[in-house]
């Protein structure tokens, strides 16, 4: 097997990013950074005034959240604070193992890829993960797999139906990548495979869409169960 590494928290930037249609809400949240700073620096306490503004901003929350057009849906798909599949595979499954390589050109670092318990019950993980860093980002390529990615993929749905273990994957990927190498590796034919073989198994298959799922590249991933 191919060395991998166990999927590791990476660092998350400290300044918040606000959508357009969110600067109401990130006005009021300056607002509370600095009452709380200035609670800190002297003795009077606003913690009352710091509670009201709270709950105007939960409230302007609920209220932009339930009229969203279709563009601002796609944004929050794209959200970079929303939680990544390395996030999800932390908090949600016990034991993980990475399994790496497609056991024909290398290994794909836009899918993580292993075995875990979630719940006390063994699986198989499969994700798409887009990375938090700048380095990162260029390490997985943006979330945009390969065609070793999604090879790597096919087998590891293949060993999860010999072993009978049900399969889990985590959806977030603008796409395939494009590149000339990708299509030179065989990127289409690859992508096809891997949907072939999510439709073939026989196993429980569960699919959640953690961000945005673009297109076949997606689909390679997501034909699932449920």
């Amino acid at each position: 097997p191919m060395p991998a590494d166990t999927p590791q928290q990476e660092p998350r930037r400290h300044v918040r990013h606000f959508l357009d249609f969110e600067k109401p809400i990130a006005e009021l949240e300056g607002k509370i950074e600095e009452l709380r700073h200035l609670s800190k620096s002297g003795d009077v306490s606003i913690a009352d005034e710091v509670s009201k503004l709270q709950a105007k901003v939960e409230r302007q929350i609920r209220q932009a959240y339930a009229k969203l057009t279709a563009w601002q849906k796609v944004q929050v798909a794209r959200h970079p604070e929303r939680p990544h599949a390395i996030d999800y595979v932390q908090g949600l499954i016990d034991e993980f193992t990475p399994l790496a390589g497609d056991r024909a050109y290398g290994e794909d670092a836009a899918i993580i890829s292993g075995i875990g318990r979630f719940r006390g019950r063994s699986v198989m993980v499969l994700a798409n993960e887009k990375g938090a860093t700048t380095e990162e980002r260029v390490k997985r390529n943006f979330g945009m797999a390969r065609p070793e990615g999604y090879r790597k993929a096919r087998r590891l749905m293949e060993l999860a139906q010999r072993f009978k273990l049900p399969i889990v994957t985590l959806i977030d990927t603008p796409g395939a990548y494009p590149g000339v190498e990708a299509e030179a590796r065989g990127q289409a034919e690859a992508i096809a495979r891997s949907i072939e073989t999510c439709l073939d198994v026989r196993v429980p298959f569960v699919s959640v869409v953690i961000g945005e799922g673009g297109s076949g590249g997606a689909i390679a991933l997501a034909a699932a169960d449920r």
